[in-house]
């Protein structure tokens, strides 16, 4: 069957200007053209409603992205989708409103945030639901501007940082898809594909947390050792570069 995007939209539930958000994010495929008019088939409705179906569990669309945007083996899926939900499984998720108010910022903060592309809420009949790892980063960002840092600036310096993050991550998923999903020991066995997956999110996560922040307080002690500032500046980064980094990965 053939639907127009008005028409493919009431049927999965959604609004157009959300399939539009889907298909420019990768997670829907580009309908055919006829003239100047879209034409979206079945397998566009069964893929929202799937997308729909994962997000009101409260996934993420970077984690409905992992599942449905690369090309795996069924138990692969299936093990991954396993690892997704265990980490998932408790989380408490918030409107715009209440994630701002818990906090502790403005809620055109928060919009500001989600417009950059830095936060992915997921939509649950029609209302934006964020989780608990977008109320950390709300905070995170809070401590941040609080030291006096302009807001604009953070944000664009902050997009550039995403933008190569996300490149990064494919590149990772797909040395996790040929190396551990297809060809490693555990492939084929989708309970050893799960424990890998979460074995290795904290220890990734760890390893990338310790190099970003090994890299920023050199380069800061190198600025100032160039510059010729007051030693105190140096002791301060070096103090704070030696007090343990605590990683929250979950």
């Amino acid at each position: 069957m053939d639907y127009r995007v008005e028409d493919l939209a009431a049927a999965a539930g959604i609004r157009v200007d959300t399939v539009r958000y889907y298909q420019a994010q990768g997670l829907l495929e580009r309908p055919r053209r006829v003239g100047r008019v879209a034409i979206y088939e079945d397998h566009h409705l069964e893929r929202l409603r799937r997308i729909r179906a994962l997000s009101s569990e409260g996934f993420s669309l970077a984690q409905i992205q992992r599942l449905l945007v690369k090309e795996t083996s069924r138990a692969g899926d299936e093990a991954l989708l396993a690892a997704l939900e265990a980490e998932r499984r408790g989380e408490r998720s918030y409107s715009r409103a209440a994630l701002a108010a818990e906090a502790g910022v403005p809620e055109s903060l928060i919009a500001a945030v989600v417009a950059a592309g830095l936060m992915q809420p997921v939509e649950i009949d029609g209302d934006e639901r964020f989780g608990e790892s977008d109320l950390r980063m709300a905070r995170s960002a809070l401590a941040i501007l609080q030291a006096g840092l302009p807001i604009d600036k953070l944000l664009r310096l902050a997009v550039r940082h995403a933008r190569n993050v996300a490149d990064v991550c494919d590149e990772a998923i797909d040395l996790f898809d040929e190396h551990v999903r297809k060809s490693g020991p555990a492939a084929g066995d989708p309970e050893g594909i799960t424990r890998v997956y979460r074995d290795m999110l904290p220890q990734v996560t760890r390893l990338v947390a310790l190099h970003f922040q090994r890299t920023l307080v050199n380069q800061a002690l190198e600025r100032v050792r160039r510059g010729g500032e007051d030693a105190s500046i140096e002791q301060a980064i070096a103090a704070a570069e030696s007090g343990r980094l605590d990683i929250a990965w979950r």
